[in-house]
C-alpha cells in the first residue's frame, strides 16, 4: 500500500500480490480492505508524521530567520469514481459528481508536511481557513492564497503574536488607519510610480472585525495585466456583466496584505517571500505525477482510503529525506535539492525498498544509508548565472553584488 503502489505504473490487486509473492489471491486482498484497515493506515500515517530527524535543523536564510515556523497552506483535488459521490461529492454539472480534496500544510523551514486532511471536493478552502489560527503559534508565519482569505482568520493570527501574508481581493475595501475612511486605491495607484507602493490600512467591514496591516501594491508586467483583463472580460460576459474601468485598471497590480513589520520585510521583498507558496505546488505536482494519488479508480471506499493514505505515507517519508538533505546542502553550500529529481529517483527505487522491507527493516535502513548521499549528489538543482532562486533572494536580498551572491 505504500512503496509497492508507487513502484507500479498501473497498480492492480493481481499485480500487488504477484509482485511481493504474497500467499493470497487478489480476491483475498480485496476483502482485506475494511474499515479496520483504514484505521490501521491512519495510525501508520500519524506515526510517520510524528517521527523527527535528529539534528535536522532548519533553513538558515536572512529574511526568514525572524520566524519560528513558516506554514504554507493549500489544497489539491481530483475526480474519482462516480460511485463514491455520496462520500466524496463533487460539484456536478459540467464537473465530476465525485471529487476528493486534501488540505495540506507544509512547514518550509523544516521542509516537512505539518498536517493534512482528506475531505470532499465541494468543501471550500475559505471554510477551512477558520481552523488555521489553531495551527499557528506566536512568531510563526502563515502564507496562503486568495482561497483562504478571511479577515477574522488574520485577526486571530495577529492577536496571537503570529504573522500572515496573503493576496488581497482587488474589490475588497480598505480604510485609513487614522480616520477610518475608505481609501480610493484606484486614484492613488494611477499616480503611483515605481514597481511597489505601500500604505498602512485597516481591512474588515466592521470596527470589531478590522485588522491593521500593511497593504503592498506590486505592479505586474503589461503582459500579465492584459491576460488578467481578458479573463475578467470573458468571465463577466458569461454572467452578463460589464467590468468597470477601475476594476480593469487594478488588473495591473497585485495586492498583498501582511502584518510583518517593514524592517523585517521591505516592500520589495514581499513578492519573493510569497513565492515560497510555490513549494507546495511543486509538492502537489509530485503527488499526482510521481506518486499518482489521483489514479485510483476503485468504487470501494475503504480501498480508496487505504491507497490514498499509503501514498501519503510515502510522501511524508520522501519529504523527510528531502528536508534533511536540502537543509544541509543549503546551510553549507547555498545549494538546493530538487523536489522533482528526488521524487523520481526514489520512485525508481521503490520496488527495491519494498523487497527490503519485507526482508526486514534493518536491511531497508542500511540501503538508505548507503544510497542517500549518492541520491543527493545527483538531485542538486543546477545554478543558473542568469536566474536567481527564491531562496537566493531571501538570503542575499535584491542586491546584484556578485561578492554577496555566489553564482557557482
Amino acid at each position: 500500500m505504500t512503496f509497492g503502489l508507487v513502484s507500479m505504473n498501473s497498480p492492480s490487486l493481481a499485480a500487488l500480490t504477484e509482485a511481493v509473492k504474497a500467499k493470497m489471491s487478489r480476491v483475498s486482498l480485496h476483502l482485506r480492505f475494511t474499515e479496520a484497515a483504514v484505521e490501521f493506515m491512519k495510525k501508520c500515517a500519524a506515526f510517520a508524521f510524528k517521527q523527527k530527524c535528529h539534528d535536522a535543523g532548519s533553513i538558515d536564510t536572512r529574511f526568514l530567520n525572524h520566524f519560528k515556523k513558516i506554514h504554507i497552506v493549500d489544497s489539491t483535488s481530483w475526480d474519482i469514481n462516480p460511485l463514491l459521490k455520496d462520500v466524496f461529492p463533487g460539484s456536478g454539472g459540467g464537473a465530476s459528481v465525485a471529487n476528493c480534496k486534501v488540505q495540506f500544510g507544509y512547514e518550509y523551514l523544516s521542509g516537512n508536511l505539518s498536517f493534512y486532511e482528506i475531505t470532499h471536493g465541494t468543501a471550500p478552502d475559505n471554510g477551512y481557513s477558520s481552523s488555521l489560527p489553531g495551527k499557528t503559534k506566536k512568531n510563526e508565519l502563515l502564507i496562503a492564497d486568495l482561497g483562504y482569505f478571511r479577515i477574522d482568520t488574520f485577526g486571530q493570527i495577529s492577536k496571537k503574536g503570529a504573522f500572515f501574508l496573503s493576496r488581497h481581493h482587488v474589490a475588497s475595501k480598505v480604510r485609513n488607519v487614522s480616520s477610518g475612511k475608505l481609501i480610493d486605491l484606484h486614484t492613488i495607484l494611477e499616480k503611483a510610480t515605481g514597481d511597489a507602493y505601500e500604505l498602512p490600512v485597516l481591512v474588515g467591514l466592521t470596527k470589531e472585525n478590522q485588522v491593521a496591516c500593511r497593504l503592498i501594491c506590486l505592479r505586474v508586467s503589461e503582459e500579465i495585466a492584459n491576460t488578467r483583463r481578458r479573463n475578467h472580460l470573458k468571465n463577466a460576459e458569461k454572467k452578463g456583466r460589464t467590468p468597470s474601468k477601475e476594476f480593469l485598471f487594478m488588473a495591473g497590480w497585485t495586492l498583498m496584505i501582511t502584518n510583518i513589520p517593514a524592517e523585517w520585510l521591505p516592500a520589495g521583498m514581499v513578492r519573493h517571500l510569497y513565492r515560497l507558496r510555490w513549494q507546495i505546488e511543486l509538492l502537489f505536482k509530485q503527488l499526482k505525477t510521481t506518486l499518482k494519488i489521483n489514479s485510483t479508480n476503485t468504487a470501494k471506499e475503504p480501498r480508496f482510503r487505504c491507497e490514498l493514505l499509503g501514498k501519503l505515507i510515502v510522501a511524508i517519508l520522501i519529504q523527510r529525506v528531502h528536508s534533511v538533505s536540502n537543509i544541509g546542502l543549503w546551510n553549507k553550500n547555498k545549494q538546493e535539492v530538487s523536489f522533482d529529481k528526488l521524487y523520481k529517483r526514489l520512485q525508481e527505487r521503490a520496488f527495491i525498498i519494498v523487497l527490503l522491507l519485507i526482508e526486514g527493516i534493518n536491511k531497508a535502513e542500511d540501503y538508505f544509508k548507503n544510497e542517500i548521499n549518492r541520491l543527493v549528489k545527483n538531485c542538486k538543482k543546477e545554478k543558473q548565472n542568469s536566474r536567481r532562486s527564491t531562496l537566493d533572494f531571501l538570503q542575499f536580498g535584491l542586491s546584484q553584488d556578485v561578492e554577496n551572491y555566489p553564482l557557482t
